[in-house]
């Protein structure tokens, strides 16, 4: 590496306040011209994309988040003017929540939110939150939490934060087709949580869904407070800069309209033609030579930030379900995708980058660094006028020279700043070379079929718990082995499932279900006693 090399291919976007330095990646000096014929088809997609196109062919749907910021992009008035009246709408409730004018029904104002959702629908809120918001919310409009999973003791958590503040609290709930299980149950937990405080949970609540949705139904029965829109050509993942992400945004008292404006700021450079003006597809072609263009190695992403702890995170669903396919767009087996992990620097120092330098080379880093430390002055913490966040840089150049050294490569984007306008702009960045490498590779990006798959499975796992519940009720008073109640219910060859299913019920009460422990382990027995 060297600084005519660095100066040859370092991106510098002084506008945008955003720098791209991709010199520590040792592609071939032909490497550009060759993947030219696969470059201008990306672009050539990613176009007809925006323009409208059938993106996702195995859902026959539009992909259209691009429009969310700016919508005169739409192929349709009636879509853009959907868009518009959406924002207007967030913007209109908001104003009337932090005004007092929408509040509870015990008085006061609403100053807590609690988002129900999971996936896309609470990976992005939780990264602007997190990004954005004040030290335990004590300064923002709003303190946000979040249900954003289906574990009974992490809602229990987040609930007992709440403790008496759930009077104050609004709660929105997310879910595209109303069905998602684990969003159901927050859901349902919630308005649990307020019936036993003696709340009149509608008043609480606000859904964020698709329209005639089961979800939507129930807003519409229960009366909840406000119903805000998803649309089948957003993504879960991509959905950030919807209502998804715009709602409890605009609550907790950040500026979207800064998060939108820097989103459409990097897709108009990122839509450019032209390889070295475009950040994104930089980005896409490093992908594909670090990972030879079938995710030979993983990505970690780095940020050394603290506000952007989850940025990793956010990516990970972004990045692993959109590229991670079996299925490439001509039916052929490609078994596609970038495995992504990372935490913060300069934490990592102390924690896996041991191994990245000096342990298997089956990665490449992605450094995220932010130039400005904090919003005022710093403390000099050793003469000369050093400070922490100089320790924090240096940490960063160091720990990347030192992975160069070891034939580690390395990409690092340089913003000037944590800000509204600089999230909207690293997730549009992002989400647009996501697209522009799945088109390299020729795969799907928008749809999700694993992950259907799972939740089939789930559902035949409840299906299974309901067998077993029936079967030990029948005989109440019987003791059975996994094998004797596996054979019972007619799923002997599942009798791993059936000791799962068992391990649980009796381990939690309320289902009745007793175990008398024998050995050897598999011996053990399950049964419901016989009423006394």
């Amino acid at each position: 590496m060297n600084w005519d090399r660095f100066k040859s291919l370092y991106y510098h976007h002084p506008r945008l306040g955003f720098g791209l330095d991709i010199s520590r990646m040792p592609f071939p000096d032909d490497f550009f011209a060759s993947m030219e014929p696969k470059l201008e088809k990306a672009f050539a997609d990613m176009a007809a994309l925006e323009g409208g196109a059938i993106a996702n062919p195995d859902e026959n749907r539009m992909v259209g988040h691009y429009w969310l910021r700016n919508p005169d992009l739409a192929p349709t008035p009636e879509l853009r003017d959907v868009i518009t009246r959406t924002i207007d709408a967030i913007k209109e409730f908001v104003a009337a929540v932090h005004a007092g004018d929408i509040a509870p029904p015990s008085g006061g104002k609403f100053k807590d939110l609690l988002v129900v959702g999971i996936g896309g629908s609470a990976l992005g809120p939780q990264l602007v939150q997190h990004a954005l918001g004040r030290p335990n919310g004590r300064r923002d409009k709003m303190r946000v939490t979040f249900f954003d999973n289906t574990d009974p003791d992490g809602m229990d958590y987040v609930l007992s934060e709440l403790g008496s503040r759930l009077k104050q609290t609004l709660v929105v709930v997310i879910s595209k087709s109303g069905g998602t299980v684990e969003t159901r149950n927050g859901m349902l937990e919630a308005a649990a949580a307020f019936k036993d405080a003696g709340l009149d949970y509608p008043k609480h609540f606000v859904a964020v869904t698709g329209e005639g949705s089961k979800l939507d139904q129930i807003a519409q029965s229960e009366g909840w407070l406000a119903r805000f829109p998803m649309w089948d050509w957003v993504g879960g993942r991509t959905s950030e800069l919807s209502a998804v992400g715009l709602l409890p945004a605009a609550l907790q008292g950040i500026k979207i309209d800064q998060m939108l404006a820097g989103a459409a700021a990097m897709d108009e450079v990122t839509r450019k033609p032209k390889l070295r003006e475009n950040p994104a597809a930089l980005l896409a072609l490093m992908w594909y030579w670090a990972t030879d263009g079938r995710g030979a190695k993983d990505m970690v992403v780095l940020p050394y930030k603290d506000r952007l702890l989850l940025f990793s995170r956010y990516l990970q669903q972004l990045v692993m379900e959109s590229l991670g396919k079996e299925l490439d767009l001509a039916g052929n087996v490609v078994n596609q995708g970038i495995a992504v992990y990372g935490n913060k620097g300069s934490t990592d120092q102390h924690a896996y980058v041991q191994q990245l330098r000096e342990g298997v080379n089956n990665f490449f880093v992605t450094f995220i660094e932010v130039l400005k430390d904090r919003a005022g002055a710093s403390l000099e913490v050793e003469a000369g006028g050093v400070t922490s966040g100089d320790y924090l840089q240096g940490f960063l150049l160091g720990t990347r020279d030192a992975l160069t050294e070891k034939d580690r490569h390395s990409i690092t984007i340089t913003v000037n700043e944590v800000s509204p306008r600089t999230l909207g702009m690293l997730i549009a960045l992002y989400e647009r070379v996501v697209g522009l490498y799945a088109s390299l590779i020729g795969i799907n990006a928008y749809h999700q079929p694993g992950v259907e798959a799972g939740k089939k499975a789930a559902t035949a796992v409840i299906a299974l718990r309901a067998k077993i519940l029936a079967a030990l009720k029948a005989a109440a008073g019987r003791e059975f082995t996994v094998d004797t109640l596996a054979t019972q219910i007619g799923d002997g060859a599942n009798a791993e499932l059936v000791f799962k299913v068992l391990e649980h019920l009796a381990a939690n009460p309320g289902n009745g279900v007793k175990k008398t422990g024998r050995k050897p382990w598999f011996e053990s027995t399950y049964s419901i006693p016989a009423a006394s």
